[in-house]
């Protein structure tokens, strides 16, 4: 990553370039740019190639060593939907006008319309279907509410587990923490502040349950449920909608990575209060860390959507967002059309789940598919190189591969993220150009 992405002297990043191996592949279908010579003034057609429209391959490892985490039918739907947004949909609309140049920023402000209601519809519609699912979560909330009466055994665990009193005290001083930030920080009045924060209290019950029987934390289901619930309460306020959603999803988020961090602790023989504590006090080091290092890394919120910072879970928020603020009028046609095609595919896939249970690894995943029409198309592609990679050693290697592609891909991507981290601090601070 140093010797790719830091420009020094001697260094290799004009050898390692940022995407490469489709720069051939031209035709009729993906449309051309006009160029003009500045000494003869002389205008030529040349022609836009897939790698022009960002499906190509990355030189770089991150995406790689993510796709051998993931599973292999989130790795080939991320790559369908890749080939169908950047191969076939882009160049369409962009010969029709409906995306204003190849971008990837004009390409996924246009397609995120169609990957973003799938992962809503799909991700809702799962919520639903698994309703048990809550009501035990809501049977769990009463008994951990319910006061012990007199003479009744005491729990020999109760002096290492986290006491009631503490998580009732966190929410109501957090709980008005919250509600104080959000009026003066953007605008959100009082009692909506109120609605948000006891509304959360429920859904991260029923996030925590999620992810107790499944492993799984439908945070973006969730938040969304808060978006459509203050896209009702004050409609056409994007502000007040992402910052109200976004008090769901970190809390849905934090919940579920907790209960998987006490898990492991259990496993391990880790006392659950003090597991509690350092929790804490890792979130207060956390906010004091990252939240200085994102404004001084991203200064302008602008930069947000590019090549450089695609932000793709943003670009789902704020395309909800924007969508319960404006109407779909506001859209394009094409983008209409994609908004209902997407919403129904979406369901069609998860009842296709539903339906043919056996069959689930040859029918495309919902949020591979929706996810890929937000993020550039060589991500996908590293994903599912990742995810090749992983299943043939799975089948040449199965040892090795229980054994060292976990570790090795997280020291990957912790490598890869924390050096690209410290490149782009020390390109803030003029050191490097």
């Amino acid at each position: 990553t140093w010797f790719r992405d830091a420009n020094i002297p001697g260094g290799m990043r004009a050898f390692i370039p940022a995407t490469w191996g489709t720069g051939w592949i031209k035709g009729p279908w993906l449309g051309s740019k006009t160029v003009t010579d500045a000494a003869t003034g002389i205008a030529t057609q040349v022609p836009w190639t897939l790698q022009n429209y960002t499906l190509a391959f990355e030189g770089s490892l991150l995406f790689v060593a993510g796709g051998a985490l993931i599973s292999f039918r989130q790795a080939w739907s991320m790559l369908l939907g890749a080939i169908v947004n950047y191969a076939i949909l882009a160049p369409i609309f962009v010969r029709a006008g409906d995306i204003e140049t190849v971008s990837f920023r004009k390409i996924s402000s246009w397609s995120l319309w169609i990957g973003v209601p799938m992962m809503v519809t799909s991700g809702l519609l799962l919520f639903i279907m698994n309703w048990k699912t809550v009501v035990r979560a809501f049977g769990t909330l009463t008994k951990f509410m319910d006061k012990k009466t007199e003479g009744q055994a005491v729990d020999p665990l109760e002096a290492i587990e986290v006491p009631s009193t503490w998580f009732f005290g966190g929410v109501v001083v957090l709980g008005t923490a919250i509600v104080i930030l959000g009026h003066y920080a953007f605008n959100i009045a009082w009692w909506m502040g109120v609605i948000a924060v006891l509304s959360t209290f429920l859904l991260v019950v029923v996030a925590a349950r999620a992810t107790g029987e499944t492993d799984v934390t439908p945070v973006g289901p969730l938040s969304k449920i808060t978006q459509l619930t203050f896209g009702a309460i004050k409609p056409g306020d994007v502000t007040v909608n992402l910052m109200t959603a976004n008090i769901t999803a970190g809390a849905t988020s934090h919940a579920g990575d907790l209960l998987t961090d006490l898990k492991s602790g259990y496993l391990l023989g880790a006392n659950p209060r003090q597991q509690f504590i350092a929790q804490f006090f890792g979130v207060l080091a956390g906010g004091f860390i990252v939240v200085p290092a994102f404004f001084f890394l991203i200064p302008d919120a602008s930069l947000l959507g590019g090549e450089k910072w695609p932000a793709p879970a943003a670009l789902v928020w704020r395309g909800v967002a924007e969508l319960l603020a404006k109407g779909p009028s506001a859209l394009p046609h094409s983008a209409q059309i994609g908004l209902v095609i997407g919403g129904v595919l979406g369901v069609v896939l998860v009842m296709l789940e539903k339906w043919f249970p056996k069959q689930i690894k040859y029918i495309p995943s919902p949020t591979g598919l929706g996810m890929a029409m937000t993020f550039n198309g060589y991500y996908s592609v590293s994903f599912f190189l990742g995810a090749c990679i992983r299943e043939i050693l799975q089948r040449v290697a199965p040892k090795v591969n229980a054994q060292y592609t976990v570790p090795v891909s997280s020291g990957i991507i912790a490598g890869e993220s924390l050096m690209g981290v410290l490149i782009a601090v020390l390109s803030v601070l003029k050191i490097l150009e």
